[in-house]
């Protein structure tokens, strides 16, 4: 039987209380255990006195077993009983003993009671971004950029110039440098000097990684200067990429950047809609929650510390002698915040909502994800464990009511915008549409990485 003792805020207290009946069984189901695996000398499995097999596990240890087996059976069903969704608890127990009602005191906080704010009549003003000519022009050159080629040349090298070098030195090697995108002292140590040239490069002081390097002198030797050829912009070029033309490759280029952009205003949208929810949003968020997410984002931070060679004491010593592990763990504390807060808006969305997530959603979705990590779904739940299945579920609820929500959000500008009586030509139009055959699908695969707000980077490999 469970009694709430106290609820002030996100802490509560609560008193639980096991019958003598339930005590005397779990005693009877730890003995038996214990009869039937631990083997005592002189005596059959199962035929040891309770005393002579108590001298071998230890006094105590049977209490301390029957006390575990109740705690672990009746603080989930009390927290129920209570409807009480519990983030953190101290269990307190008394003296387990057989024949005797049992009690323990659980003193701990509760995830918080969550208002949002009213979002129906939200307008968001994230937009998709403009495929202008000018991005489309850029878009091409980039290409160019990415699929020009290097000729030998026999002159003094300019800026534009592919330069292989010999570093001289022990840890020396031979490796190219494409000149666009080198560092200002490379290029100003390199730029006019010829194939066959020594040239002294001297390395300004850097930091890299967590190590300081003071300024330091390389000297290599050109071996070879290559110039930049790129093609003209023709049908040839647009052949070379697979497509029949130019004009074809303008299209589907522009069909392709459009889809991305397309993409990446709705991800605005919905960034900006979950802001609105988390800035409007009314909740007492306990502390053990906020704690619990920094601790497991830390231990992320350190598991790919760890991929990449670097253990965590190290890290953590670098950060203190530049003075920066406040600043990371005040960081840290922040996003952990952030996080948590857009996890309690979009749960409390989907409650809003009545968001459902039937056994077949969750079972297809369960099946690709192990699909994707090259697993079965049995191998699957077994790596998540009960509480990394139960995430996962909630991240579909989450994202379920985020998606309905935005749907609900661009009904009205859709009714808006189709007229309430289409004219006869229209509708015709719109059959005759529909009885086209779907066109040829662009293809992306030579134009993927591309920006679409004119981010490109110039890219040499």
């Amino acid at each position: 039987m469970a009694e709430l003792i106290s609820r002030e805020g996100n802490k509560v207290e609560f008193r639980v209380s096991v019958p003598a009946s339930e005590v005397n069984r779990a005693y009877d189901q730890v003995w038996s255990g214990l009869a039937r695996d631990v083997r005592v000398p002189g005596f059959r499995p199962g035929k040891a006195p309770r005393k002579v097999i108590e001298g071998r596990v230890g006094k105590g240890y049977v209490e301390q077993e029957v006390r575990e087996r109740l705690l672990q059976a009746n603080y989930s069903k009390a927290a129920q009983e209570l409807k009480l969704s519990l983030v953190d608890a101290n269990i307190d127990p008394q003296e387990v003993v057989s024949g005797q009602a049992f009690e323990f005191t659980v003193k701990g906080e509760i995830y918080p009671e969550v208002k949002l704010g009213d979002w129906n009549g939200l307008n968001l003003n994230a937009a998709s971004p403009e495929i202008t000519d000018d991005v489309m022009e850029r878009t091409l050159g980039d290409l160019q950029e990415r699929n020009a080629t290097f000729e030998a040349a026999e002159r003094a090298i300019e800026a534009s110039d592919q330069v292989t070098v010999e570093e001289q030195g022990e840890d020396g090697g031979t490796y190219p440098i494409y000149l666009d995108v080198a560092e200002e002292h490379v290029r100003e140590a390199l730029l006019g000097k010829s194939k066959g040239d020594t040239v002294e490069i001297t390395v300004p002081a850097h930091q890299h990684g967590d190590h300081e390097h003071p300024e330091h002198a390389v000297t290599v030797v050109i071996k070879d200067v290559k110039v930049k050829k790129t093609q003209a912009l023709d049908d040839e070029f647009a052949k070379s990429l697979n497509f029949d033309n130019l004009e074809r490759l303008r299209t589907d280029l522009k069909a392709e950047l459009e889809r991305r952009a397309a993409q990446e205003g709705e991800t605005a949208r919905r960034e900006e809609f979950v802001s609105h929810l988390t800035e409007n949003m009314e909740a007492d968020i306990p502390a053990a929650l906020l704690d619990r997410r920094r601790d497991a984002m830390l231990e992320e931070i350190k598991d790919d510390l760890g991929r990449q060679g670097v253990k965590w004491g190290e890290y953590e010593s670098f950060m203190q002698e530049q003075s920066k592990l406040d600043e990371f763990m005040a960081d840290l504390s922040k996003n952990a915040e952030s996080r948590v807060k857009r996890d309690l808006a979009l749960e409390k969305l989907a409650e809003d909502l009545k968001v459902q997530v039937s056994d077949a959603e969750f079972n297809q979705t369960m099946n690709a994800l192990a699909q994707a990590n090259g697993m079965n779904p049995q191998e699957l739940s077994k790596n998540l464990g009960p509480d990394g299945i139960n995430t996962y579920y909630a991240s579909l609820m989450r994202e379920k009511g985020l998606q309905q929500a935005m749907a609900q959000l661009s009904k009205p500008a859709q009714e808006e915008a189709a007229p309430a009586e289409a004219a006869p030509e229209a509708t015709q139009e719109a059959k005759t549409e529909e009885a086209q055959p779907e066109a040829e699908q662009p293809q992306t695969e030579q134009v993927e990485g591309e920006q679409t707000e004119g981010e490109g980077e110039n890219k040499t490999e």
